[in-house]
């Protein structure tokens, strides 16, 4: 079973007991998330796909860390003029433990299996 989540303006296919690093978050680590903005949940052949979001649906998960990519080096130059320009940079992120993907709210018995 996996989900696409919306978070940071990006959407990213998570899975229970993986983790994934989306844009940096408030949370400290070892803090608990909760995403609930959820395109599209798939399960086997049966899908369930929001409008824009899937109804009483969410993802639990827990911060791991908040760190910084690798570095991207960014180069312009105009061939004969003698204009060389070397940047870098490192985005900010936050790395996401999956813990759970709900299909109903919470509280609320699973009765329907996605």
């Amino acid at each position: 079973m996996f989900a696409i989540i919306e978070t940071g303006g990006k959407q990213y296919q998570v899975t229970e007991g993986r983790y994934v690093d989306i844009e940096l978050l408030e949370n400290e680590a070892e803090s608990k998330v909760v995403f609930e903005n959820i395109i599209m949940l798939v399960n086997g052949k049966k899908s369930k796909i929001g409008q824009p979001y899937v109804k009483n649906a969410s993802v639990e998960g827990t911060v791991i860390k908040n760190d910084r990519a690798k570095k991207v080096i960014v180069y312009k130059q105009r061939a004969k003029k003698g204009y060389r320009r070397k940047q870098g940079h490192r985005q900010n992120f936050t790395r996401v433990m999956i813990n759970k993907i709900r299909t109903t709210a919470k509280g609320k018995e699973e009765t329907e299996q996605v």
